[in-house]
């Protein structure tokens, strides 16, 4: 019955979406307007880009600070020692310490959503590959997470920094917002990303870049929309 129940939702907001590429601005009312869970639904970003991640020069991997937050906040861990521990804790970090946030890892307790370490303690915390790596979490300095400077980055990370990479198929998926957030806030944070993937073009880029973008919430149908729309801004 339940199922049955999400079809025909499923089905009804299906219905608003036409098969066609909408201007940014439409596509994203038209998210607003299909999303009917009863949560406040994710928004999601899915962009396909004419890469092809087997080779080194195609990879994409970067962060973004999406200027109107996640609609989340985030849960930050920090794996230092000496004076940068009193700065992470300053700086509102959740959790922090050394040999023992990294046996409370390797034990399972993983209550975070993203771990910074500091690049003298990288060492230490090459073990936690095995359990941090398939979560994507283990500390990195393209994901901005393998820093000195760990109050910034704890600060940033709260505020709505997110990382993103391009996957095995040649697509990025991003959240960038909550689905009760205004037009405007939305359409700031997906500004930011596009901006940001523009930003980062890997060198062995060659031909079109942007093939299509679909936006969607978590329980919603895709909206494509006309990347042009967002070029011209």
């Amino acid at each position: 019955m339940g199922n049955t129940k999400v079809s025909r939702r499923f089905r009804a907001m299906s219905e608003l979406v036409q098969d066609k590429n909408y201007n940014y601005t439409e596509a994203i009312e038209l998210l607003r307007r299909s999303s009917s869970a009863k949560f406040v639904e994710t928004a999601e970003a899915h962009i396909v880009l004419g890469l092809d991640p087997k080779y080194a020069d195609q990879q994409l991997r970067s962060t973004v600070i999406l200027p109107k937050g996640t609609g989340k906040l985030a849960k930050v861990a920090v794996i230092t020692k000496g004076e940068k521990i009193t700065e992470a804790l300053s700086a509102g970090a959740d959790l922090v310490g050394a040999e023992d946030v990294i046996e409370q890892i390797l034990q399972g307790n993983i209550d975070f959503d993203k771990l910074i370490a500091t690049p003298d303690i990288m060492p230490l915390i090459a073990k936690l590959g095995r359990v941090l790596g398939p979560r994507g979490l283990m500390p990195s300095p393209k994901a901005g997470t393998v820093t000195i400077d760990v109050g910034q980055a704890v600060q940033e990370f709260k505020l709505g920094k997110l990382e993103y990479r391009l996957d095995k198929t040649g697509i990025v998926h991003i959240p960038f917002g909550k689905v009760n957030f205004s037009k405007e806030d939305l359409a700031a944070n997906l500004l930011a990303i596009k901006e940001s993937i523009e930003r980062n073009r890997p060198t062995g880029s060659k031909g079109k870049y942007w093939k299509t973008m679909h936006i969607c919430s978590t329980m919603g149908p895709s909206i494509s929309i006309d990347i042009n729309s967002l070029k011209d801004i």
